[in-house]
């Protein structure tokens, strides 16, 4: 398995992460002009602040994504930003049910998360087996 890590100044880093929010009282709201605004604003600020999407899919009652966030930033920092920023485009958008929507808010609150990565025991025993790997390497290197 091959693994693509990304270099920060002082860190190197794979933080990928499987996330799913809904918008208030699960209404099917995100489809047609309100869908294409949502994934828009989601990929510019994705893209403005240097998270990955690896696989995204907007469904007319939830979002689900799959990205990759810097570790200068909590989970928490980038799904409030990107929930943040789509709302506040979808509610200028106007139509008839974002006002319906009590307090402008057109997310409800939390999200699902869990982190993608590598396998934990294979972690587990990377861990378990890592000075027997440097004594080798050490060896090999004379």
């Amino acid at each position: 398995m091959k693994q693509d890590f990304h270099r920060l100044s002082h860190s190197v880093w794979d933080c990928k992460y499987h996330i799913v929010w809904i918008p208030k009282y699960r209404r099917k709201e995100l489809y047609g002009a309100k869908r294409t605004i949502v994934v828009a604003t989601i990929k510019q600020w994705a893209r403005i602040k240097g998270i990955g999407i690896i696989e995204g899919h907007a469904m007319p009652d939830h979002i689900h994504l799959c990205l990759s966030i810097p570790p200068k930033y909590s989970v928490a920092h980038a799904i409030g930003l990107l929930k943040g920023k789509s709302a506040s485009e979808v509610m200028s958008f106007r139509t008839k049910s974002s006002r319906m929507v009590r307090g402008r808010t057109f997310w409800a609150r939390g999200y699902c998360v869990s982190t993608v990565g590598l396998d934990e025991e294979t972690v587990r025993e990377y861990i378990r087996n890592q000075e027997q790997t440097d004594k080798l390497d050490d060896e090999t290197e004379l």
